[in-house]
């Protein structure tokens, strides 16, 4: 007999061979029906794997995340089974579950494109109907490679001959079997909604020298429901794409000349990242901040010393020579290692800590091309990076106003939905780490207690530390639910210690400071994106780049327009004129379009009685205004925005 132990600690005995699936049956024939899949001694596995000794067990349904997982993995195999019955002799590289459905790709003997994608969802949908099981199997290394050697599929034999032998599995649903670890739930049964979403090209293995292949992406669901739901987001989401607003609102641009993922900042986007930086360095300055401004290049010694060039060698810019020979230089990957440079500048004492460096700095990292994805995957980006020099006395109270800073930017900019993940380093793997033991306790002990005294929704992810450090990561939802990291706070022993970097104690030795590491916007392309993404272009009142255009209902009115505009823009509003020899419903149509929180019409009653009329973007009319007036009170709803949300 094995004895298992679940969630509630609670046990009971169970013959050895007992499956997973028979463990949830004997607690609710329910659980049996609803369990995708099962965790057992913290490996998540099938509900049809035998447990041959004591464990702990926890079963995982559809809004668990491993349940989606599996579902989704078995659905990249559905999409292999139907693609195999399509297309006799298609070869296959990887299929796996991803965030939101799975992907699988192909090497096919003839192109498959999006028209072809309803016949192979309709092939699915069949197969799906059948419960086909999915039966896994262990073989050795020499049948695994005899097996699609035989089948011809090179991609799977070259997979193959990376692993060891004894840890090979094949998984069969209907007539298709493919390499696989697993997990997967049941049978194909439970897919009772999918759909295939599109086609695009992707590199074997991800690399630019290799061939490239057919990538199929997909959803799937176990209700209808719910893939009718997931098509509405997805048709909302493809109207916030940042991409379609960025350029509709005319924020930034890429140009082939100037080079991919290079993002240019056009004269509203300027105007809308400034203010964001004002912003933060305001903030930055009450917190006690030094700004400082460093070279976008580094002599390469530099990123040796701190580590980056072994991290980012192979996936930065080429080196840069100067006519000097054996000279050469980087595109920097990070500010850190210059911020290092600055704070050993000069001798520092105890009493001089903490020093809080801040740089809004660009930085350089190459990206394939097939990775680029507007802001949010670029090669040029400027992060809102700060490096803090403290003691380790002062480690807890320096993380806990980051967190503040970091929660007032959310709470300001209404990302109201945020988890915070604390990422400890693995007690049983330490030589992954550098520091000792001692500084290890202290720096995640602070950060723990830092998010506990914050109130922070917390998940701890063990083992998911950097290597010099533990460190506290921001996931926001936005308004459609999707997850970004946004602001990260990271504990640093290893760069003070490669930069040999000191303060004199009040013992008057000599102590390495700790560093912290922080930005809470990520990045500003990044953090602009998901912004844009999340207001669907309705930016806040104190940021939005336009806050009101002024609407002359014929040229007669152009004059008051201009004296108008004047007498705004001298009372701090940002505002435009729109002189088109237009009607007036389609000026309002047109700007309405553009996002811009107030329409200031003016006429022939409004010159005279030196006031305009405002419509507030999507609610309609608001009455006639003095110019005075309307200032006043749209700085009282800028004022109401900002102010109302101050750290506490």
């Amino acid at each position: 007999m094995i004895k298992i132990t679940f969630p509630d600690g609670s046990q009971r005995e169970y013959a050895k061979g007992t499956t997973a699936y028979q463990v949830a049956e004997s607690i609710s024939p329910r659980l049996a029906a609803d369990s995708l899949a099962a965790s057992v001694n913290g490996a998540t596995v099938d509900m049809s794997r035998a447990i041959d000794e004591d464990a702990e067990i926890k079963f995982f349904k559809w809004d668990d995340a491993e349940g989606k997982h599996a579902f989704w993995h078995t659905s990249s195999h559905l999409l292999a089974e139907a693609l195999e019955s399509l297309y006799p002799g298609i070869k296959f590289g990887i299929g796996p579950a991803i965030e939101n459905g799975f992907y699988y790709d192909v090497d096919s003997p003839v192109p498959i494109t999006e028209a072809d994608l309803p016949a192979i969802e309709k092939k699915m949908q069949e197969l799906a109907r059948g419960k086909e099981r999915l039966v896994r199997s262990e073989v050795s290394k020499e049948e695994a490679l005899k097996t699609f050697t035989e089948k011809n599929d090179q991609y799977k034999v070259e997979l193959i001959r990376d692993l060891e032998d004894g840890t090979i599995s094949f998984y069969t649903n209907g007539s298709f079997t493919d390499l696989c670890r697993g997990p997967h739930i049941p049978d194909t049964g439970f897919i009772k909604a999918l759909k295939l979403t599109s086609v695009a090209g992707a590199y074997w293995r991800g690399n630019e020298k290799n061939k490239m292949l057919t990538r199929i992406y997909g959803i799937s669901f176990p209700k209808k429901s719910m893939l009718d739901e997931y098509l509405a987001m997805i048709e909302e989401a493809k109207k916030r794409d940042h991409r379609k607003l960025g350029k509709d609102l005319e924020l930034f641009m890429f140009s082939q000349r100037v080079g991919q993922g290079l993002p240019m900042w056009l004269p509203k986007g300027a105007e809308l990242r400034d203010r964001l930086e004002r912003f933060l360095r305001k903030i930055q300055k009450d917190y006690g901040y030094q700004q400082v401004i460093t070279p976008h290049i580094g002599n390469k010694d530099l990123y040796v010393t701190s580590g980056h060039y072994a991290k980012y060698g192979k996936d930065s810019f080429q080196p840069i020579h100067t006519p000097f020979e054996g000279e050469e230089y980087l595109l920097k990957p990070m500010n850190c290692p210059h911020h290092c440079e600055i704070y050993r500048s000069k001798p520092r004492s105890y009493k001089d800590l903490p020093v809080r460096l801040a740089e809004f700095g660009t930085v350089y990292r190459y990206e394939q091309s097939g990775e680029l994805h507007g802001l949010t995957r670029v090669r040029s980006f400027t992060q809102d990076d700060a490096h803090m020099f403290v003691r380790p006395d002062q480690l807890l109270e320096e993380f806990e106003k980051v967190i503040d800073i970091v929660l007032y930017i959310f709470r300001t900019l209404k990302f109201d939905n945020y988890t915070a993940q604390i990422s400890l380093r693995d007690p049983n793997n330490k030589e992954k780490y550098i520091g000792s033991d001692e500084n290890w306790e202290k720096a995640e002990a602070a950060i723990i207690k830092a998010a506990a005294d914050k109130g922070l929704k917390t998940v701890v992810e063990t083992g998911e530390a950097a290597f010099y450090g533990p460190k506290l990561d921001f996931m926001v939802k936005d308004a459609l639910g999707r997850s970004w990291q946004l602001g990260t706070i990271q504990v640093d022993y290893n760069l003070p210690e490669r930069f040999d970097l000191t303060y004199k104690g009040a013992d008057d030795k000599q102590h390495r400071p700790i560093m912290i590491h922080r930005a809470p916007f990520g990045s500003m392309e990044r953090f602009v994106a998901v912004l844009l993404e999340h207001t669907a272009g309705k930016f806040p009142l104190w940021l939005t780049p336009d806050q009101a255009v002024i609407l002359p209902i014929s040229e007669k009115f152009n004059d008051y327009a201009a004296e108008v505009a004047r007498e705004l823009e001298r009372r701090d509003v940002r505002v435009q004129i729109d002189e088109r020899n237009e009607k007036i419903g389609r000026k309002i149509r047109d700007n309405e379009l553009k996002r811009i929180p107030f329409l200031l019409i003016v006429g022939e009653k409004e010159e005279a009685e030196r006031k305009v009329s405002v419509r507030v973007q999507g609610e309609g009319d608001k009455g006639s205004m003095g110019i005075a007036e309307f200032a006043d009170y749209l700085s009282s709803l800028v004022k109401a925005e900002t102010e109302a949300d101050k750290a506490e």
